[in-house]
C-alpha cells in the first residue's frame, strides 16, 4: 500500500509518519515538495504517486493570520482539498482530510454534532468549511474528520508555550470562557491508523464528516491549570494562574466560546473512540522525557 500525507512538519503529520509505519509506503510531501496553492502541482504529484489512499494533514492554521491573508487560506484550505478529493475519486481511492471546530459559531449551549449546521466566525474557519464543502461536493470515499485545540510535543501549540511561559513569569491570564477538549496529536493519528485499518479489513462505516476529539471537556485556563500541576510535580517553578473573560485578551479573529465536538458517531460508525483528554496529555508528557 502506498500512503501519500499531504503536509510534513505539522503536528499531527508527525505523529502519522511514526504510527502508519507499518502500513506500507508513506510518501510525504511536505511544501517544498508540494505547494498546496498551485492545483497543477497536486494533481502532478498524485498523479506521479498513484497512492491507494491520501491523508491530507497539511492546512493554513494562522487564524488571527488567515484574516489579513484570506487568499492563502482559501488556496490551501479549500481548494487544494478539493483538487485532492477529485484525484482521489479518479484513482478509486479514500482521502482523509482534517478540518476544525472553527466552523461552528459557539453559540450552541451542548456539543456538536455532524448534523448541526456550521457558522464560521472568522476566515480560518470560512475556509477550512469551504474545504470540507469541496470534498462533498466530489463525493467519493472520503473522511472529513473535525477535531479541536490540537497539542503536542511538536511544533506551535498551547502545551508547549504554556510549559515555557508557566516556567517564565510569574503571573498568566488565561480565557476561562471557552469550553472545549484539548486533542494531542498522538490521538488523532491513532484514530488514523483505526480508521485505515477498518477499511483494510472491509469493515468500513459511513464515508463523509466525523468529529474526532479527546473525551471530556475544559476551558483554556482548565488546560493550562492542568499543565501547570504537571511542572509542579517535577519540582518546576510555575505561574500564578488567573481566569480572565474572552473580552479581556482580543484578538483579530473571534474564537467560538463553544468548540465542544459530540464524537459518537466516529463510534457508533467506525468503533474508534477517544481518550479522556487528561489522559492523552499525560501519554503525551511522559513522551517528552
Amino acid at each position: 500500500m502506498k500512503i501519500l500525507i499531504c503536509g510534513q512538519h505539522g503536528q499531527v503529520s508527525r505523529e502519522l509518519q511514526q504510527r502508519l509505519q507499518g502500513l506500507g509506503e508513506l510518501i510525504v510531501l511536505g511544501r517544498d515538495q508540494l505547494d498546496l496553492a498551485n492545483a497543477e502541482q497536486i494533481r502532478q504529484r498524485v498523479r506521479a504517486h498513484r497512492p491507494s489512499l491520501i491523508i491530507n494533514a497539511a492546512a493554513h492554521t494562522a487564524v488571527d493570520q488567515a484574516e489579513s491573508e484570506p487568499d492563502a487560506a482559501f488556496a490551501i484550505n479549500a481548494i487544494a482539498p478539493g483538487i485532492l478529493a477529485e484525484e482521489a475519486k479518479a484513482l478509486g481511492i479514500p482521502l482523509i482530510h482534517y478540518s476544525t471546530d472553527y466552523v461552528f459559531d459557539g453559540s450552541k449551549p451542548a456539543p456538536y454534532t455532524e448534523a448541526d449546521t456550521p457558522n464560521p466566525l472568522g476566515v480560518y474557519g470560512q475556509s477550512k468549511l469551504a474545504g470540507e464543502q469541496a470534498i462533498a461536493a466530489v463525493g467519493g470515499q472520503y473522511l472529513v474528520l473535525r477535531t479541536s485545540w490540537v497539542y503536542s510535543n511538536h511544533g506551535k501549540n498551547f502545551l508547549l508555550t504554556m510549559q515555557r511561559l508557566l516556567q517564565e513569569k510569574p503571573q498568566m491570564r488565561i480565557v476561562a470562557d471557552q469550553i472545549g477538549a484539548p486533542t494531542w496529536a498522538g490521538s488523532i493519528a491513532n484514530s488514523t491508523l483505526a480508521l485505515i485499518e477498518r477499511w483494510q479489513a472491509g469493515t468500513a462505516g459511513e464515508w463523509g464528516v466525523y468529529h474526532l476529539t479527546a473525551q471530556g471537556e475544559t476551558s483554556w485556563f482548565g488546560f493550562a491549570e492542568a499543565i501547570g500541576e504537571h511542572l509542579r510535580k517535577q519540582g518546576k517553578a510555575c505561574a500564578e494562574l488567573e481566569a480572565i473573560p474572552s473580552s479581556a485578551y482580543p484578538t483579530p479573529a473571534q474564537r467560538p466560546l463553544n468548540s465542544r465536538l459530540d464524537c459518537s458517531r466516529l463510534q457508533q460508525q467506525w468503533h474508534v473512540s477517544q481518550p479522556q483528554w487528561q489522559d492523552a496529555l499525560r501519554e503525551c508528557l511522559a513522551q517528552q522525557h
